[in-house]
């Protein structure tokens, strides 16, 4: 019995135009859009101590990302956002969504374009391990210690059946994803989840994707 629901259990912002992902593969973009989803409205001086980039060019980055409809004016800072912000001259930025998701395309100019964000995303997580194990994991708590860390297990499986997993991983963390802040217990953190999904090579010759689509 197949365990997947259809939906986007975290709401996240779902990207399908090959311009919008080309748009947020670049390095300071993608950083930027991280940034306000993680920490919240931001305005471009305060997101550039945080993405290596000077306020004017993350302001720039801003706009092009605000032209795809990734990021938007903040009520935050005032009505509508806009210029006004808390004091009449900041603009306040925000995410459209806690989360984006997308997927590969179904023509050669989506395909390439999944690509390219994809590695992206890569590169932008490789080092988040390493500096988390340099910077935060000497400082936790025994109780916090022990579920952190990694996890790397190897199964064989489907393409339908690793469909499967995904959205049962995503229906167990959904519930925490979009809980709203006043109904957070007391002493909560937030815990980064990175999953790498990486099947391998076929092992036989098989179309495994044609045989495994539902009929």
């Amino acid at each position: 019995m197949s365990l997947r629901k259809s939906g986007n259990p975290y709401g996240d912002h779902e990207i399908t135009e090959p311009g919008a992902m080309r748009a947020l593969a670049h390095p300071v973009r993608l950083a930027i859009l991280s940034r306000l989803q993680g920490h919240g409205p931001a305005t471009a001086t305060e997101l550039s101590e945080h993405v290596d980039a000077s306020p004017s060019v993350t302001s720039w980055h801003l706009r092009h990302l605000a032209s795809f409809g990734l990021v938007r004016d903040s009520d935050t800072g005032g009505a509508g956002g806009g210029e006004g912000g808390r004091d009449g001259r900041k603009r306040y930025w925000e995410s459209v969504a806690p989360g984006f998701r997308f997927e590969l395309g179904d023509d050669d100019e989506g395909l390439a374009a999944s690509r390219v964000l994809t590695r992206s995303m890569f590169d932008q997580a490789a080092g988040l391990p390493a500096r988390w194990a340099a910077e935060t994991e000497p400082d936790l708590e025994p109780r916090w210690r022990r579920q952190a860390g990694l996890s790397n297990t190897t199964f064989h499986v489907t393409a339908r059946e690793l469909a499967d997993v995904e959205a049962a991983i995503e229906q167990v963390l959904a519930p925490y994803v979009t809980r709203a802040v006043q109904d957070r217990p007391a002493r909560t953190r937030p815990v980064r989840m990175i999953r790498y999904v990486l099947p391998g090579p076929a092992d036989d010759d098989r179309d495994d994707d044609r045989e495994d689509e539902p009929s």
